[in-house]
């Protein structure tokens, strides 16, 4: 969750450059390698695999792309990744939980140590942040004209445990277990979704004071997104979009 909104993370997404974009594609590849060695290559019954399948084609991974990239991970041999939390404070007290994918746990804890060291911030002991953040499925659909009453009882009738309309965008909030069930009865009425995952939501926010700290927050996020071992960063960061 980025700022109050889902929709400011989302946008920021959408809006990298190519060589960005292409990145997104290595951190997804990861994800689906991954669920493929976990539960096999047949998307009907591997339901993560399902759901990273919807997530690649919400970030504008070819279809053929995807295919590949399951074949790959279905043959014998590739890397083998393990999923690390890593928990710390960015500049001015700002809550972060950064979630990696790596296979060599020492370089990636390294390369976190050095980008919150070098921006202001520090890293923390599990559960350090943690407890200040839930997890909940979060479904986004641009509003392009679509009746608010409509999506919502849409939303509701499909499982949804909660609906926020914001400027631009519907929110839609599940139970973390729910987000794909939510997402594929949504996509059955006809809904194409700009995102659907399951987000760390902050019970709490917290203010960047200074333009020194604002920029060393810009960019210790810009060094964690780049970073290939890094797949999300959530953050309790609340002025994200002030200049």
């Amino acid at each position: 969750m980025s700022g109050h909104s889902k929709w400011n993370n989302i946008k920021h997404k959408k809006e990298k450059t190519d060589a960005q974009r292409a990145k997104v594609f290595t951190k997804i590849g990861r994800e689906i390698s991954m669920a493929v060695k976990a539960g096999g290559g047949d998307p009907a019954v591997n339901g993560k695999l399902r759901d990273l399948i919807a997530k690649a084609k919400q970030n504008n991974v070819p279809n053929d792309n995807i295919e590949r990239l399951i074949k790959k991970a279905a043959s014998v041999g590739g890397e083998d990744y393990e999923v690390i939390f890593y928990e710390g404070y960015g500049p001015c007290g700002v809550a972060m939980i950064v979630e990696t994918l790596t296979d060599n746990r020492n370089r990636t804890a390294g390369d976190l140590r050095h980008y919150f060291d070098k921006n202001g911030g520090n890293l923390g002991a599990n559960g350090s942040v943690s407890w200040m953040f839930t997890d909940r499925g979060m479904i986004v659909i641009e509003k392009a004209g679509l009746d608010a009453d409509t999506v919502m009882m849409d939303a509701l009738d499909s499982g949804a445990a909660d609906f926020n309309e914001e400027d631009e965008v519907f929110e839609i909030v599940t139970e973390p277990a729910d987000v794909g069930a939510v997402r594929e009865a949504l996509e059955a009425k006809g809904y194409t979704l700009l995102s659907s995952e399951v987000e760390k939501i902050p019970s709490t926010y917290s203010r960047v004071e200074g333009e020194d700290n604002l920029k060393l927050m810009r960019r210790l996020i810009d060094m964690l997104d780049d970073n290939d071992d890094v797949q999300n960063v959530w953050h309790n960061w609340e002025n994200e979009d002030e200049e």
